[in-house]
């Protein structure tokens, strides 16, 4: 097996560690906010300790994988992700919100940490394969979803613990970082320090070589943000919004979060297709489109049957914003490394810190007019998708 499909493997593996984590925590945040005694504002509280870890480890990633490689980064990152899940169910068991808020900082800081760190490594693979691999990527992390919330589905209708459920995903992720991150290269993304007396001769090409953003990164940052505060949003309360709003059981809330999960998975498995036969500027519009009109109908819609029906065209429409446009950032200019991890920053802050805001709005004007926020970003997104389109050969946009 070549050094490139091992990483891939590699990165497969990774990307459903956080999927399969953070579905885990989804499915079962109806029981958790009952056992700690949550009102919506409170639980928006208790969901920005996973925002305020997330944006630290986010604000942390680049600078940190400059120093040490990708795969240090990865493994520290992802260890602390890990170890946050039997935390939360702690913190549910006891009653303890600010338990849950701790365990939720933990999975957040090493999760910003660690994706940003794993894009890196996608975009690097893209560079060396000259093929696009990032929605395939993501599509793992959808996967994750998907078998966490089915798991998800079934231990909440037979009331299992919470705390055993998460701490038996937290075995299991273990044992997948532990199985893969080995199989990466040490150094990606890496920059060494050249010695003092080289960096004072280059001082002035040094400086004129530093990557500042230039405006297409700054479109393709707007646009990874607003996306990916769709997608975030879902994970964060499309359960909560299908029993509060739409009048759902908790196991049919957490079931349309897994046909949520599965649309997203199946527009990830198809976006490389998608994206060679029609482009990725198309793509991102028609995206863009497509979630904005499942959110609204989410929102507006007083029939429970449209508004499950619609949650597929939300995860369709959500499911290529996030790896399209880190792809687009990547061959958007000089420095991919750095323009990937500035997307990747920017949209890990949106799909993070984010949706917990909404829970402010959601206790002022209820949930489901808050996700009209969302969908106004992501008819932004359709009008910025033209700065994502590639260069690259063999791809559509290259001849418009």
């Amino acid at each position: 097996m070549s050094a490139v499909m091992r990483r891939k493997l590699a990165l497969f593996a990774l990307f459903s560690i956080p999927g399969l984590a953070i579905a885990s925590w989804v499915t079962r945040t109806p029981t958790i906010r009952d056992q700690i005694h949550a009102s919506t504002a409170e639980m928006g509280l208790v969901l920005f300790g996973l925002s305020l870890g997330s944006l630290a480890g986010i604000l942390c990633s680049g600078p940190f994988v400059a120093r040490v490689g990708a795969r240090l980064a990865i493994t520290i990152g992802m260890s602390g992700l890990v170890a946050g899940l039997p935390v939360i169910g702690l913190g549910a068991v006891l009653g303890s919100q600010l338990l849950v808020a701790i365990g939720l900082a933990m999975f957040g800081l090493g999760m910003g940490s660690a994706e940003v760190a794993m894009n890196v490594e996608g975009g690097d693979v893209e560079r060396i394969t000259g093929r696009t691999f990032l929605p395939l990527l993501h599509g793992f992390y959808s996967l994750g979803n998907v078998v966490g919330a089915v798991l998800g589905i079934w231990l909440a209708a037979i009331s299992f613990p919470v705390l055993w459920h998460l701490s038996i995903v937290f075995a299991v992720t273990l044992v997948l970082l532990v199985a893969s991150v080995g199989k990466l290269p040490r150094d990606t993304g890496r920059i060494s320090r050249p010695k003092k007396a080289e960096a004072l001769a280059r001082g002035i090409k040094a400086r004129s070589d530093r990557f500042r953003p230039d405006a297409r990164i700054v479109l393709i940052g707007l646009m990874v943000m607003a996306l990916a505060l769709a997608e975030g949003a879902a994970n964060d309360w499309l359960p909560l919004v299908m029993v509060d709003g739409h009048g759902f059981p908790e196991s049919l809330g957490s079931a349309i979060f897994a046909v949520f999960a599965f649309a997203m998975m199946l527009g990830r498995f198809l976006g490389g297709g998608l994206v060679t036969r029609f482009g990725r500027g198309t793509v991102l519009a028609a995206s863009g489109l497509f979630a904005a009109a499942g959110l609204l109908v989410v929102s507006v819609a007083e029939n429970q049957i449209a508004a499950a029906v619609a949650v597929i065209l939300w995860g369709l429409g959500a499911s290529l914003g996030f790896p399209l446009t880190l792809s687009a950032a990547g061959d958007s200019g000089p420095n991919p490394t750095q323009r990937v991890a500035l997307a990747s920053t920017l949209g890990y802050i949106a799909f993070l810190v984010g949706p917990p805001a909404l829970g402010f709005l959601g206790e002022e004007f209820g949930l489901r007019n808050a996700l009209l926020v969302p969908m106004a970003a992501a008819l932004l997104a359709v009008f910025l998708a033209p700065a994502a389109r590639s260069a690259r050969p063999g791809e559509r946009d290259a001849q418009e």
